[in-house]
């Protein structure tokens, strides 16, 4: 298995580091981000995953979310991948929600998205593989969390990978795609008309087919949200993991918005409730 280091950064006394690899999943070159705490030069090191919203690529949360000082202090490797596939040959949409910097983390069964968008493989086999082969990461201690559709991949890969993660958390994330504009214009797209089939990436009809974790569920959201009654619904989300007994911290704060300001008020909790469940 081989990648290409775009650049390698000192921080907080561990390595920021840019990658990019040919992968097999998706038919292109990806890139990733990886911060490895100063820990790994010890022994291997628990990983959580960082998946981002629409729109982004690895470089948003790695430079605005601020997540490397407290990753060093708790000895956490922190992975961002892409959002999508990248490339001239992988199509796109003129839209915003759709298309590149929008895969929504599914493997994608219609044409033309589904030779190039299968992220779901990419992020729970692919890029897994690549992290536990090439850096210093324990992968039987994982987490993840997201924000907005990266709260949704993070949410669903959790569902649908208990075995693999010990930890879930999420920022203002897209709770039930199936229920809202962006998750409707996206299954249709990638996945068919065929509702029945958008269950397996909604994580409130995953939840409640599945049943309740053992595992407590943080989850963050501003009430100054312009997407929040229109597109995230996290009383949806509240409702199913009352219905299955699943456990579920869900903050609301007063006067946040949907922006990374958001997310760096309160990046420090969600890596301490990984940090919790991973030592």
């Amino acid at each position: 298995m081989s990648f290409e280091i775009i650049s390698e950064t000192q921080c907080f006394g561990g390595t920021q580091g840019y990658y990019r690899h040919a992968a097999e999943t998706t038919k292109c070159d990806m890139r990733f981000s990886v911060f490895t705490p100063p820990q790994a030069l010890d022994g291997p090191v628990p990983v959580v995953w960082y998946l981002s919203g629409l729109t982004c690529t690895e470089d948003n949360a790695t430079v605005k979310a601020g997540f490397q000082r407290v990753a060093a202090e708790l000895g956490l490797m922190i992975v961002c991948p892409d959002t999508s596939p990248r490339g001239d040959d992988v199509p796109d949409d003129e839209a915003y929600d759709f298309g590149k910097g929008a895969g929504f983390y599914v493997n994608a069964t219609e044409a033309p998205w589904n030779t190039h968008f299968h992220m779901y493989d990419y992020v729970t086999r692919e890029l897994p593989a690549l992290i536990k082969e090439e850096f210093n990461a324990d992968m039987n201690r994982q987490g993840i969390t997201g924000h907005s559709m990266g709260g949704h991949g993070a949410l669903t890969i959790f569902l649908k990978n208990r075995e693999t993660f010990r930890s879930v958390s999420a920022f203002a994330p897209i709770v039930s795609p199936m229920n809202c504009p962006w998750g409707e214009k996206a299954l249709t797209g990638y996945i068919g008309a065929d509702r029945a089939a958008w269950a397996d990436y909604d994580a409130c009809a995953l939840l409640e087919s599945g049943g309740a974790t053992e595992v407590n569920i943080l989850i963050d959201q501003g009430l100054a949200d312009n997407f929040l009654e229109g597109q995230l619904k996290p009383e949806l989300f509240e409702a199913a993991c009352e219905k299955v007994g699943q456990k579920v911290t869900l903050r609301r704060h007063a006067g946040y918005d949907h922006s990374y300001f958001f997310i760096s008020s309160f990046i420090e909790d969600h890596l301490r409730h990984h940090a919790d469940a991973l030592k």
